[in-house]
């Protein structure tokens, strides 16, 4: 079976609405809710297709060096905000495409 690991990002899916006062009510829907429709749209698509998929939605992306502790969060009842290096997203995405530790799940990434 083919394999896919897709990166979209906080706000996409069931993970709008956490990514913070200034994302949430500012910059999503002034600026991104037609990107993020197609983030649903893709989520969608990948969701219903037969690939051993994994969807990956990292927190607001900096340029700060990577290494450190990376969050996987399923649940984020209790997540509200964050940030994380796109390095860490980089080697979080590899990791997973030879772990499967998410296979057909979808993991916020945040430090």
């Amino acid at each position: 079976m083919a394999r896919l690991v897709a990166i979209t990002g906080i706000g996409a899916g069931d993970s709008a609405g956490h990514g913070g006062f200034l994302f949430d009510n500012l910059i999503f829907p002034l600026l991104l809710r037609k990107v993020y429709a197609d983030k649903d749209r893709q989520e969608s698509i990948i969701r219903n297709s037969e690939l051993a998929w994994t969807i990956v939605r990292p927190s607001i992306l900096n340029n700060k060096p990577g290494g450190k502790s990376v969050r996987a969060l399923a649940n984020l009842d209790t997540f509200h905000g964050g940030s994380i290096s796109r390095e860490d997203v980089a080697t979080f995405v590899l990791d997973e495409v030879n772990s499967n530790r998410w296979l057909r799940q979808t993991p916020l990434i945040s430090w």
